[in-house]
């Protein structure tokens, strides 16, 4: 492992030096500036595997540095260290996973070595991988019409588990794209695509009915599951909507109430009169609705209060690692509380660790989805998912009991 130390204080960069030296790691350099850090990793043709970062520095500070890594192209992983306030420290954190990096996690002054051995165990072991990540190739909205008309759209699905049973309760549906040259792509190379082309109506029309054909076979096969979709306010506009959908159910010989539309909240205000008359009727016919990544749009109070939403989910960055961070899990609770008031089903997305599991079982959510639990998946993997899941869910008998 080859790291590089970033810090103005001398002391400080002989201190970590010798307690990663105990650690094994003794291929250590040293910056005592971040300019002359970042012309380092610019430059070095033998890459750097991780890099502690102080952020307290004069003249380039931390955060600076963070961006010239990043335009670097940077791929190893960063520890960030400062002695400041446990808000400016998540908040760095939050602005280098924007920028692509990987964050191993944070240290406050003065390191603690248990917690600085956590870190240099976590580094990842695959080979270095110093290339520039591969940039998206951009469709036009030709292709991605051919390629609805021609079945090259595939969904996947993610597990929902009851926090308190560990049973199975549905899945979240996720559109890729099986492309014939350039292999699976993912949905944010081209759901805006068909948002600015006018083709999010004949996207989420197929989505949909092919959603709703897998949930009639796992039917048929004993395991009724809720189906989340998500729509986009481009479907939300025409007044037939909720017809059009209580017919694909009805066609695929799938319960209404079986289905959940999910609208991302961020939307949720570009037609409002349109939307809660679409909203009203597609819940009198037993449709559900959820509002999604709540917490990340403008006025989520209000569309609580108007639209006659059953479900919140709560977006990943409320939830992974919430229990170690007062302000995160100070919101968690608080998103907990207003669900359970209103009648809502709570869903968490991004339970990545058992951590995440036990935290929110706790706190009384209803709902998990995430790694820990299962990643998206084809319908036909999701049988063979289900069976290790119900063999790996006892390890939660004791708490799920």
């Amino acid at each position: 492992m080859r790291v590089l130390l970033i810090d103005d204080d001398p002391f400080a960069l002989r201190l970590l030096a010798r307690q990663l030296d105990v650690l094994g790691v003794d291929d250590v350099q040293a910056c005592d500036n971040a300019q002359s850090a970042a012309e380092l990793v610019a430059r070095d043709a033998a890459p750097f595997d991780l890099l502690f970062i102080d952020l307290n520095m004069p003249g380039m500070d931390g955060v600076e540095l963070l961006r010239h890594v990043a335009r670097a192209h940077f791929r190893g992983s960063l520890v960030l260290v400062s002695g400041a306030d446990e808000r400016i420290l998540q908040s760095v954190e939050r602005l280098a996973r924007a920028h692509h990096l990987r964050v191993l996690g944070t240290l406050h002054k003065p390191v603690a070595p248990q917690a600085l051995a956590r870190l240099v165990d976590a580094v990842p072991t695959e080979p270095r991988h110093t290339a520039l990540r591969p940039v998206a190739r951009a469709y036009g909205p030709e292709e991605l019409s051919a390629a609805i008309t021609l079945g090259e759209l595939v969904n996947y699905y993610q597990p929902q588990v009851d926090l308190r049973t560990a049973r199975v309760t549905g899945v979240e549906t996720l559109v890729r794209w099986h492309h014939p040259v350039d292999g699976l792509v993912p949905p944010d190379q081209f759901i805006p695509l068909a948002e600015t082309h006018g083709l999010s109506d004949e996207l989420a029309r197929w989505v949909i009915a092919a959603a709703l054909h897998d949930a009639r076979r796992w039917q048929d096969a004993g395991l009724p599951l809720r189906l989340s979709v998500n729509v986009s306010m481009d479907n939300l506009v025409r007044l037939d909507y909720p017809d059009e959908i209580a017919r694909a159910a009805d066609v695929a010989g799938v319960h209404a109430a079986q289905l959940v539309l999910e609208i991302t909240e961020s939307q949720l205000m570009r037609d409002r009169l349109a939307l809660l008359d679409i909203a009203a009727r597609l819940r009198l016919k037993g449709i559900g609705l959820a509002i999604d990544d709540f917490g990340t749009g403008y006025s989520s109070l209000a569309q609580l209060r108007d639209v006659p939403f059953d479900e919140l989910k709560l977006e990943r960055g409320f939830v992974h690692g919430a229990c170690g961070s007062p302000p995160l899990r100070t919101i968690l609770e608080a998103s907990l509380a207003l669900a359970r008031q209103l009648g809502l089903r709570a869903v968490a997305e991004g339970v990545e660790d058992r951590a995440d599991w036990d935290c929110l079982r706790a706190l009384g959510c209803d709902c998990a989805q995430g790694y820990f639990i299962g990643r998206p998946m084809p319908a036909a993997k999701l049988p063979a998912w289900l069976r290790a899941w119900q063999a790996r869910a006892l390890e939660f008998a004791e708490v799920a009991a």
